[in-house]
């Protein structure tokens, strides 16, 4: 699933190529992407003509309002969504589930191969959380001021879970998937298998700073192609060319030259040193 870093570069190259660009038309050829409102024909109705302002990240989810107050339009890509702005005449991929037609023979497509992604049409005056119910649980932003390190010693504190389950919680902070947090438990030298509450004050900064770190560093290298990753254009991102971690199953460390070990926690594989994390 795209993680923090891959949204905000899908989000910044959406800013860069259809900030201003009316929608002059649409095509809906899945009509379970629709989360809201689920008539093709009614969204389809209400995004007529509307021109796209500046597009938000918010944890997974991507949020554009829609000028002329038309509402605004909502994305989570899920696992293998993709939104690419290309030319109308470019061939149609067979998993193409929705197209917006907009200025000068431009066209968005959301394409999603396993058909998990969703996207929302929230009416005018209604905060999107209203009708996206998954932004209300979203805890705060990695780089937001409300990730405070007195916030993350207190949610960390009583946790009986271990420390790479309790990252994936999106209740905790929003953004982080399975990549990022094995990269900021190695530079922070913590296992992953170690419980929220057995974390001293001084691993807690350790590891806020570590996923900061790695978080822009991520966004810098346009995100991690996996399987299904692309940016706006279709360009792979590159971080995972230089991962401490992830990924790296069996190769020697970058710091120390121990082989990298894979285990299982909550059902998704947690890649760390066992030299470097203790």
């Amino acid at each position: 699933m795209p993680e923090l870093p891959e949204v905000e570069t899908v989000c910044r190259g959406l800013n860069q190529l259809t900030f201003g660009q009316t929608i002059e038309g649409a095509e809906v050829l899945l009509d379970r992407t629709l989360a809201y409102p689920p008539s093709s024909q009614e969204f389809l109705d209400q995004i007529q003509n509307a021109t796209f302002d500046k597009w938000q990240r918010r944890g997974k989810y991507l949020l554009v309002p829609l000028q002329e107050k038309k509402g605004c339009l909502g994305v989570h890509l899920r696992m293998t969504g993709q939104l690419l702005w290309v030319k109308e005449n470019e061939p149609l991929s067979r998993h193409t589930r929705l197209r917006l037609f907009c200025n000068q023979s431009q066209e968005l497509r959301f394409v999603d191969i396993r058909t998990f992604g969703k996207v929302w049409w929230v009416p005018p005056n209604q905060p999107p959380e209203n009708i996206i119910t998954g932004l209300q649980k979203l805890g705060p932003e990695p780089f937001a001021k409300e990730f405070s390190i007195d916030y993350f010693i207190d949610r960390l504190k009583r946790r009986q879970r271990n420390i790479k389950t309790i990252l994936l919680d999106q209740a905790i902070v929003a953004g982080m998937g399975n990549i990022y947090a094995d990269e900021a438990l190695f530079k922070s030298g913590i296992l992953p298998t170690t419980l929220g509450k057995d974390l001293t004050p001084q691993q807690v900064k350790r590891l806020r700073e570590a996923m900061i770190e790695v978080l822009k560093t991520a966004i810098d290298q346009g995100g991690t192609t996996f399987s299904d990753f692309r940016g706006v254009t279709g360009i792979n991102g590159n971080y995972g060319g230089v991962a401490w971690v992830y990924g790296r199953h069996k190769q020697p460390c970058r710091v120390c030259g121990t082989p990298i070990e894979k285990i299982k926690l909550g059902g998704r594989s947690s890649h760390f040193c066992p030299q470097c994390q203790n």
